[in-house]
Order: C-alpha cells, then structure tokens, then sequence
C-alpha cells in the first residue's frame, strides 16, 4: 500500500490535499503519472496544508451562501449555444467547462468544472440535466437547454 497526498479530486477517493492509502500499481501507474497524487512525507505536511487552504478559498463561503445559488440554479434554464448540423446533431459535445462558463455568465459565480456531472454525453440539441456539486453535501439539479448557434 502507497500512502500519497491527494492534488486534484478523484471521484470515489478523496479530494485535494487528502492524505489517502492506495494500492501501489494505482500510484505507481495513474495517479501519480496523471499529476492527481505526489508521494505523502514528513516534508509533504506543509503541502497539504497549502492544498487544503487553496480548495477552501475556492469554496463557496457559506451554507447560506450555497443554498441561495442551489435554489436560483433549480429555478433558471442554462442556455447554451454551440454549432450543430442541420438534424440537431452537434459538432463534437458539451462539455463540462461550457456549463461552467454559462453558469458564471448567468452572474452565479465560479463553479469548478471538476464538480458538474451530466448523466449522459450531450451531442444533439434539446433538454437536459446536470447535477452540480456546490459543497461537499450540497447538490443542485441543473436544467440546459442546447441550442444551434447562428
């Protein structure tokens, strides 16, 4: 078993700046390689701490805070533009940094890209939804819209 410190979130293992224990072919051969984890040490405390104040600045600030964005994302349909072919059918897919800059057009802040999840890839246009994570036990369900740009 490897002992690594965390750097970005893994969905399922922990998120930056947690002190995890894995198994060594999984350091040895994507977390490491992949920039998601560096070796833990006595040295490694500090950087911890560093990565942990980091994501706590990039956090939203409050609860209250949180559970006013999660009731204004619910009430609002996210509209997005991108190319698209006659039949509807994108040109490549919506990807998670497109609701992400949306979003924050909309005047709702910074939300991190790594936190959206659709529940299937979006390449033609309609409805769909998204789940994004605005705290560690706070969820919004987020409704898009994909349109044709002219």
């Amino acid at each position: 078993m490897s002992k690594l410190i965390l750097t970005n979130e893994v969905q399922g293992l922990g998120s930056a700046g947690d002190v995890v224990e894995v198994k060594d072919g999984y350091a040895r051969n994507f977390l490491v390689p992949n920039g998601l984890a560096v070796s833990w040490s006595r040295g490694g405390e500090k950087q911890v701490s560093q990565i942990r104040d980091a994501r706590d600045a990039r956090a939203i600030a409050s609860e209250e805070e949180a559970l006013a964005i999660k009731s204004k994302l619910e009430d609002v349909v996210v509209k997005i533009s991108t190319k698209a072919g006659a039949n509807g059918r994108l040109f490549g897919a919506v990807k998670t940094s497109d609701l992400a800059d949306a979003i924050k057009a909309l005047g709702f802040g910074e939300v991190d890209k790594r936190k959206i999840q659709f529940g299937s890839a979006i390449r033609t246009t309609g409805e769909y939804e998204a789940t994004v994570r605005l705290n560690s036990d706070l969820v919004a369900q987020v409704k898009i819209q994909v349109v044709a740009a002219k």
